[in-house]
């Protein structure tokens, strides 16, 4: 006897479920997701890409980040996502049919839909997450972030708003990169690893986040097994620079 636990969520019943959480055809949606908590599913992390293309439509657009090692040689279209860091739903993402991948070492998205090769135009080399970013440019649109189960830490946009606020002395990096084609690259930006500044309370990210949900912004439903979340980017990046502004040292 098969228990409800094993039966994997069909497709159809996905695209449901997005839809009465209230993704809408023409969405251009930026994906965190984690498939050990949506579960299993109908045709997998694929199956998963599925219902959301039938979501949004052939108006709408996808879009996840799929990051890179800094010490691996890097090639945009061949290097593997990092699995144990990004899931697995964003390795498949990167080899699923239609998907389009930048060339940004330190900056690697892909996307697919009407809007993917605008979101993916070249970024700056430094400072790839403020003006010009991928990031900037789906805020602009009037973008969504879907959540799927992912922890509360995982939200790429805050790293925009960190650009924007009115924060002195921010804190920033120097790394080094190696693309297959041209080599060794020095890459500056702010600190997107341990923070822009010190927060008293430790990592804010997850913070930022928790306070946004707890403002009203954030639609949630469930998807397959998981804690479904939505919310619009521009009010994300509003409501994250005016935390940064109010609760970071100045």
């Amino acid at each position: 006897m098969t228990s409800k636990l094993s039966t994997p969520t069909a497709r159809a019943q996905l695209v449901a479920e997005f839809a009465a959480l209230g993704v809408r055809p023409g969405d251009a949606i930026m994906m965190h997701t984690s498939m050990r908590a949506i579960g299993p599913v109908e045709g997998g992390a694929a199956g998963v890409i599925d219902a959301l293309c039938a979501a949004v439509g052939p108006t709408g657009t996808l879009l996840m980040v799929l990051g890179a090692d800094e010490d691996a040689p890097f090639d945009a279209l061949r290097t593997p996502v990092d699995t144990s860091d990004m899931g697995i739903l964003a390795e498949v993402f990167r080899t699923y049919p239609g998907v389009l991948v930048n060339d940004h070492p330190a900056d690697r998205f892909a996307a697919i839909g009407a809007d993917a090769q605008h979101l993916l135009e070249p970024v700056p080399l430094h400072d790839y997450h403020g003006p010009g970013s991928v990031l900037d440019r789906l805020t602009a649109l009037g973008g969504r972030v879907l959540r799927l189960g992912a922890n509360p830490d995982t939200v790429t946009l805050t790293h925009y708003a960190e650009y924007l606020a009115d924060v002195p002395n921010k804190v920033r990096v120097r790394r080094r990169y190696v693309r297959a084609d041209v080599g060794e690259l020095w890459i500056e930006s702010l600190d997107d690893t341990d923070g822009i500044a010190t927060w008293e309370h430790g990592d804010y990210f997850p913070q930022i986040f928790l306070d946004y949900r707890a403002s009203g912004g954030v639609r949630v439903g469930p998807v397959g097994r998981c804690e479904a979340e939505l919310f619009e980017a521009p009010a994300f990046v509003a409501f994250a620079v005016d935390w940064m502004n109010a609760h970071l040292p100045r």
